[in-house]
């Protein structure tokens, strides 16, 4: 690839994103929800609860990855982190912030927002508002009778297994999720519902993975149905009122009075995502009230075999092996384009929450260090 080539697919994402095609936009358009779409508030509740500060550092530690050995500064400036905050035992052990953010700055969490997405529909299980997560898709979206999503279940659309033919490459014009991305722009509502319904067939249900930000759309609309509530509205009634957040949180719209984007386009502090990250450490408990069904995480986060091959991907949460190779912690994250991470390790009782502004998406640039080396060095560290 070409620089010229490089800085065309660039500022075609950033485009996509921003709505604009100025590389400059890239940084603004993480820390203003409206800028670029209408949004929806997911509201927090009163009063906000401070976090544990305790008085041990975060020692200095080694992160071999790749044949060298880097450390947490490496880390952070090569990585182009803005954000940086790490918890062991609810005692945050670090709070970085970087590239001109403060802790009021409102962070845009990228696909990060896919486990927001699914998380809400182990709420509504929980409250019954979805029988199981074995039911039919078509049960509470029946529009989508005769489409490809015929035979889908709620369980392998959130693991993304529905064989809807799907590429989410963001530097390919053709892709699926390019398309997408253009539909959002164009703010039409229920637009990416039908182009969703348009979509071919490329393998049975529950047979091959297919990362499908399409996918994610679906799920939203099915927690909109299941419960007659927007997600945002959802989130905040079951989760965000009630953990203590320092400020309401944004939700990018597929349009002026549409569905939320379920994919991508939340916004948070970087304090407030480590109370969500909390909460999922937790199982889904809130102040001993249970809002996700006892042991929905440890289903949500853990690997899949699929087809005969082990898949490292939850409902929408990815899980991050240990430095041995091991599952034993039960580690995963949520994950976002250019480099936005919500780690959670519920063996080792470690959260830490990464914002990134890397400058190109991994399709086209690999991180300079590893962020599940980063996280496997760090619970060790921690430890």
């Amino acid at each position: 690839m070409t620089d010229t080539e490089s800085r065309a697919d660039r500022d075609a994402i950033v485009r996509s994103y921003a709505g604009k095609s100025i590389p400059g936009e890239h940084q603004r358009t993480f820390v203003t929800p409206e800028m670029n779409f209408a949004t929806r508030t997911v509201k927090a509740g009163a009063p906000a609860r401070p976090l544990t500060y305790g008085n041990r550092p975060l020692p200095d530690f080694p992160i071999p990855w790749n044949g060298a050995t880097y450390d947490i500064y490496d880390y952070v400036s090569r990585n182009r982190v803005a954000g940086l905050l790490v918890m062991k035992d609810d005692e945050v052990r670090l709070e970085h912030y970087d590239l001109g953010i403060t802790d009021q700055t409102r962070w845009l969490s990228m696909s990060m927002a896919k486990s927001f997405s699914t998380t809400l529909v182990g709420a509504a299980i929980q409250d019954g508002y979805i029988k199981s997560v074995d039911e039919p898709l078509t049960t509470y979206l029946p529009e989508f009778n005769g489409t490809t999503f015929d035979g889908v279940t709620v369980k392998t659309l959130m693991q993304m297994t529905s064989g809807v033919k799907w590429s989410d490459d963001q530097t390919d014009a053709n892709s699926e999720r390019r398309q997408m991305l253009e539909i959002q722009i164009a703010q039409q509502s229920g637009a990416v519902m039908r182009y969703m319904a348009e979509r071919p067939r490329a393998a049975a249900p529950g047979t091959q993975f297919c990362y499908s930000t399409g996918d994610t759309h679906v799920v939203g609309a099915l927690v909109k149905a299941a419960t007659g509530k927007w997600l945002s509205d959802y989130l905040s009634e079951k989760i965000w009122s009630k953990l203590g957040m320092e400020q309401d949180g944004a939700w990018w719209l597929e349009a002026k009075g549409g569905l939320e984007v379920a994919g991508s386009g939340f916004f948070a502090t970087l304090r407030d995502y480590a109370r969500f990250a909390r909460f999922i450490l937790d199982d889904g408990v809130i102040d001993g009230e249970r809002v996700l069904p006892e042991g929905w995480m440890r289903e949500a986060g853990s690997a899949r075999m699929i087809s005969g091959k082990r898949v490292d991907y939850g409902y929408m949460w990815w899980i991050v092996p240990g430095a041995d190779g091991s599952l034993d912690d039960g580690a995963f994250t949520a994950r976002g384009i250019f480099g936005q991470l919500m780690y959670i390790n519920p063996k080792q009782r470690v959260i830490c929450v990464v914002l990134g502004s890397r400058s190109k998406p991994p399709t086209m640039i690999n991180p300079a260090v590893s962020d599940n080396a980063f996280f496997n060095a760090l619970v060790g560290a921690v430890a």
